[in-house]
Parts: C-alpha cells; structure tokens; sequence
C-alpha cells in the first residue's frame, strides 16, 4: 500500500482556489466563516436574506483579503432562489468547492404555540435549505471529484436543554442527519459532509427568544468559565473545509468550552 501526503498544498493558504458558499453570512457566525475562508485563500460568496448592504460589506472586506467575493441577496428557504445563487456563483468563479449552510431561526415557542406556519417556515429555513444548497452543488463536486459540505447545527440538536424549541431542535438534528446521508451517498467520489455544533457563542442575538440570565447559567454549566467566539466556529469549518478534513465525513465537531461531552 503506498502512502499519500498533501505536501503540495500551501498551509497558510490551505482554501487558496477554492470557492465556497457561505449561506446567512452577513452576520456572526457566518461572517466569521466567510472571512476565515476568505483569509484561507478561498473565493466566497456571502449570502443574506434581507441586508443587501450588510452582504455588501462583508464581500468588501473579502475583497480586501486578496480574494474575490460575490454578495448575493436569496432566501435560502426557497429551492429555486438557492438554485439561482449556485449558477451565479458557478457563472463568476466556475465551480463551488465548498457549502456551507449556516442560516437559522430560533423561536422560543411553547408547543401548543407553535402555528403550522410557524412549523412549515422553520423547517424550510434551517433544514430544507440545507437539502436546497446540496442538491445544487452536488453535480458540480461530483464532476470535479472533490467537495465539502458543512452544516451548522446547534446543542439543541443533541441535548434536550433548552425548552419552547421543538420545530428548530428538529432542524439541528436534521442537519446532522443530513450530513451522515450525504457523506454515504457520496463519499467514494471525494465529497465530504461534516457538521459543525456550536456551543454558547458571543453573537449579536434577539434576546427576547432567550431564558432570563441566560448567560449567567450557561456561563456556570461550561468547564472553560467562557462563551466562545464566531472565530472558534470559523476555525473548525476551514480545519474540515481543506485537505485536513479529507478523511472527516459523517461526524460532528462540538464548539462547546466542555460544557457536553460526547
């Protein structure tokens, strides 16, 4: 059996032309993603639902890292917007290398209180556009025989600790799920699909969906005695993005200071 190394691949620029997609990359933690890719040498398209300005903004600062950047404004929640996205991005850099579906919703909704369109929204939004995203770039990456697929899921979806959260705990388990099915399906033509799961993260948030002093009871649950950072998340997703994640598929990297242990 002979062995194979990675030793032509620049470790300082371990993206460096690639493409990757960055889905509700305006703000937290997909920002800090399309910036450490961008910071990796790869070309990014920063996607956002509403904030053509704040999409905008992000691509410049990708821009100024020595990449190219593409802001595109599309519900990610709807397959055609999503399809739509994928060509432009394929039309400007020629192929998408590496997805990642980062956007979520997160009501805090008691059960009985949960609408059938509140259910119907949630799942379009933090779970089929996970399946949208996929589905639109997988031909591509099959062609190319190389691919990365990464979902953002969340505590919520392996730990049932948070209460008045049924229809976006389903959806974080679901995307983990998701990328189990995709990495057996796929991985014998050199695509992975990995998920990563944020812990408490310093992020600008609605704090209205969130427990009272939920910070402070967090704060005592986690080993490290800290909330960690969106660079923390962004770092795990450049280690399964490039050749250091080529062997990764179907698992699960936990972001989470030791506050649960798998």
């Amino acid at each position: 059996m002979s062995v194979t190394t990675a030793s032509n691949v620049d470790l300082s620029k371990p993206l460096a032309g690639r493409t990757a997609i960055v889905t509700g990359s305006g703000q937290n933690i997909g920002k800090a993603i399309a910036l450490h890719f961008a910071r990796a040498g790869a070309n990014v398209v920063v996607n956002g639902h509403r904030n053509q300005a704040a999409i905008d903004k992000v691509a410049k600062e990708i821009e100024g890292l020595g990449v190219k950047a593409l802001a595109c404004l599309a519900d990610v929640g709807n397959a055609e917007a999503v399809a739509a996205m994928v060509k432009k991005a394929q039309d400007k850099f020629g192929q998408v290398d590496i997805a990642v579906s980062n956007v979520s919703v997160r009501l805090r909704q008691p059960l009985h209180d949960i609408t059938l369109e509140d259910w119907d929204a949630t799942l379009k939004s933090n779970l089929s556009s996970a399946f949208y995203l996929a589905r639109a770039v997988l031909p591509g990456m099959q062609k190319a025989k190389w691919g990365r697929i990464i979902h953002i899921s969340a505590e919520d979806g392996f730990q049932g600790h948070v209460p008045f959260r049924a229809h976006s705990m389903v959806c974080k388990a679901g995307v983990h799920a998701f990328s189990k099915a995709i990495c057996v399906e796929f991985a014998a033509e050199g695509i992975t699909a990995n998920t990563v799961s944020p812990g408490s993260i310093d992020t600008t948030r609605d704090w209205s969906q969130y427990p009272k002093n939920w910070l402070e009871m967090r704060l005592s649950q986690i080993p490290m005695k800290k909330i960690g950072r969106v660079d923390d998340i962004a770092m795990a997703c450049v280690f399964l993005a490039g050749d250091s994640g080529s062997f990764i598929s179907g698992q699960v990297i936990h972001v989470n200071g030791g506050q649960f242990m798998y």
